[in-house]
């Protein structure tokens, strides 16, 4: 499974990729390959994981997506939305309309991490959703861990930190909807090292905290890394 890097201009960020590798994918666009297993990448995420706060869900009171900003902002003023941003950087082969700077993507090939499958998007009313942008650590979720606290641009960079974005199957996403690792997977079992070490990346960065369940759950998804 490939991987793609982060945006021009983001810090270098290590992804786990496949089940076993770890690639360090840099800020510099490009794809990366799966590499040889690492056992210290896969230690790190189990230390992050242990120094996570276990808790109880706080009530969903007063959950709004508004309350992480306007969808999709243009956070890094870089003249392009969010949504667009990920799509540039998880797409293949994309094309833009024109006079959009290579901003507004028309086209492009997702090779899929949640599903395995290759889908080809295409920007449109009826068939833009076969691509959806999932927060791999749901807004709603972030909410009853601990979001409700942090102040409005807080959130806002929450709901567009790329580390917690990615181009997926707009169906799986949908699947997903809110859920936590307690509740849902990737169906590919091979991508669930990489995801749960990303959603071990965003808790740990953004502070937010996990349920005894759901600790569990990514206990035992690293434990088979």
């Amino acid at each position: 499974m490939r991987v793609r890097a982060f945006m021009a201009g983001l810090a270098t960020v290590a992804v786990l990729t496949g089940c076993g590798g770890l690639d360090v994918a840099q800020s510099s666009g490009g794809d990366q390959s799966a590499g040889t297993a690492d056992s210290a990448a896969i230690s790190d995420a189990k230390k992050k994981l242990d120094k996570l706060a276990v808790k109880g869900r706080a009530p969903k009171t007063g959950f709004d997506r508004d309350e992480f900003g306007p969808a999709w902002s243009d956070v890094d003023r870089n003249g392009c939305d969010t949504r667009n941003d990920i799509l540039k950087r998880d797409l293949e082969d994309e094309t833009f309309q024109s006079g959009t700077h290579d901003c507004v993507v028309l086209t492009g090939t997702l090779h899929d991490p949640y599903s395995g499958k290759t889908i080809n998007f295409k920007r449109g009313q009826t068939t833009s959703s076969a691509v959806q942008i999932d927060h791999l650590i749901p807004l709603s979720d972030a909410w009853q861990k601990g979001a409700q606290q942090w102040q409005a641009a807080k959130r806002k960079e929450f709901a567009n930190d790329p580390l917690n974005l990615m181009a997926v199957d707009g169906p799986l996403n949908g699947q997903k909807s809110d859920s936590d690792a307690a509740t849902w997977l990737p169906p590919v079992k091979s991508y669930r090292c990489t995801y749960i070490a990303r959603q071990i990346e965003v808790k740990t960065k953004y502070e937010l905290w996990v349920t005894a369940a759901e600790k569990d759950a990514m206990a035992g998804v690293l434990g088979n890394c």
